[in-house]
């Protein structure tokens, strides 16, 4: 029996040998001769140290164990040394990827990273059972149904997060500001992600939510900005809101930038290898959007998000407004193995037009505007009526019409929303980083009349 599984060990060393040696291929490609021979002989030692590891469980362990579990926990562990987004995903798992990139799945509708060792949402999905539970950007998840998340693999984590619509599970976070951990207890469902909203907040002022970069996006971006320069001649200006988008298909962050750019670099990558230096360039529009545009961005705003506002910041297309995005730079790419299982491998990182890397640091807002949460207190002062020179008896009528003078001063809350409706005025009321945003666009649409 021992010599079977000594047999064992020395095929599992020699599979293991034969899956890295791609990988050691191309460290020593650019090597000289005396350090492929020293990492070479570095190769074969830590091979030897792990047969002898992988002998001792074998033989010495309390209970029995399956080796295919051992070394796929072998793997999933030299992976996860790599980055927070480097990792082996067995048969079941690369399905599941494959079902989330088509848009629908069960679940609590959130994206999560690991940030200093602590697993971490990016952003919870907007109108998901996440966002609705009240789930936050940097919100560090701490215990699903329980368990704890110490040492817990994203792929692991999405696993227990994930499952048929109406199941329930737990979820235990730490919040900056909290003085205790708090607890969720959230319905899953099935997540449809609708990627593009849109609606006039004032009359020639339009407002496009991108929640997450699927493959129509772009496509839905075009229609949304069809109809909203359709029903505003002239549109005098535009807000993009990418708060808490985390990312997605990189192909749609390109063709969402190249709506707005003419020409010159949207983004490219840098990696090891030859194919992993792309470039990708806008291109001339059959139509142009002439007019001010204004990118909300938080801390929830990751990856192909960050792609967007740092092109737009970079070409002086858009101002970005809000707070530091996420920092996500990094390309995975997906390899399927012969098992059915697969590798999710950071391969390159990102860099906006001007050279800039979004890894770690992100993308730093034009105008820095923290969000602010309304909170209603009793003690808070009322509008206050005011008596002006037209109300005093006997006053002078001034040069105009009467109707010009009915016209209420510029910066009246009822001028340009009288006609809107009330959820639009709340969510201005209720979005402070959304109403300096059409403040903004305001004025520059007074500085532009001629």
């Amino acid at each position: 029996m021992k010599k079977a599984r000594t047999g064992l060990i020395a095929i599992v060393g020699l599979v293991v040998l034969l899956g890295v040696w791609g990988v050691f291929q191309g460290i020593t490609a650019y090597c000289s001769e005396e350090k492929k021979a020293k990492s070479i002989d570095n190769v074969f030692k830590q091979l030897k140290l792990f047969s002898e590891v992988l002998n001792l469980v074998e033989d010495q362990y309390v209970e029995p164990v399956d080796e295919a579990k051992l070394i796929q926990g072998a793997i999933k562990g030299m992976l996860q040394s790599l980055d927070p987004h480097s990792t082996y995903m067995t048969p079941d798992e690369y399905k599941e990827l494959q079902v989330e990139t088509r848009g629908t799945f069960g679940g609590i509708g959130i994206e999560i990273t690991i940030r200093d060792g602590v697993l971490t949402v990016v952003a919870p999905i907007e109108g998901t059972p996440a966002d609705k539970a009240g789930i936050k950007a940097n919100d560090q998840i701490i215990k699903i149904n329980g368990e704890s998340t110490k040492d817990m693999s994203i792929t692991e984590a999405v696993k227990r997060l994930r499952g048929p619509e109406g199941t329930k599970v737990r979820v235990t976070i730490i919040r900056e500001g909290e003085p205790k951990p708090l607890e969720f207890d959230i319905v899953r469902a099935l997540i449809h992600i609708q990627s593009v909203k849109y609606r006039v907040l004032e009359p020639g002022f339009g407002y496009v939510r991108i929640a997450s970069f699927q493959s129509d996006t772009a496509k839905q971006l075009r229609k949304a900005l069809d109809d909203l320069e359709q029903e505003n001649k002239p549109m005098r200006g535009l807000i993009i809101d990418l708060r808490n988008n985390p990312g997605g298909l990189l192909d749609q962050a390109v063709q969402v930038s190249d709506e707005f750019i003419d020409s010159g670099l949207i983004v490219y990558t840098k990696g090891r290898k030859e194919e992993q230096q792309m470039k990708f360039e806008a291109h001339k529009n059959d139509r142009t959007h002439q007019y001010p545009i204004v990118v909300l961005v938080n801390g929830g705003s990751a990856s192909a998000s960050e792609i967007v506002a740092g092109a737009l910041q970079d070409h002086k297309r858009a101002l970005i407004i809000g707070e530091p995005t996420f920092g996500k730079g990094s390309v995975q790419t997906v390899i399927p193995l012969e098992d059915g299982s697969a590798v999710r491998l950071t391969t390159a990182l990102y860099y906006t037009p001007s050279g800039r890397s979004i890894q770690a640091k992100g993308i730093q807002p034009d105008i820095y505007v923290p969000r602010e949460e309304k909170v209603a207190t009793a003690d808070q002062p009322k509008s206050r009526f005011s008596i002006r020179e037209k109300d005093l008896p006997g006053h002078m009528q001034g040069d105009g019409s009467e109707e010009e003078s009915k016209v209420e001063d510029r910066g009246s809350k009822k001028k340009g929303l009288s006609k809107q409706t009330e959820e639009v005025q709340k969510m201005l009321e209720q979005d402070n980083q959304l109403q300096r945003a059409l403040d903004l666009l305001k004025g520059l649409a007074i500085f532009a009349k001629p």
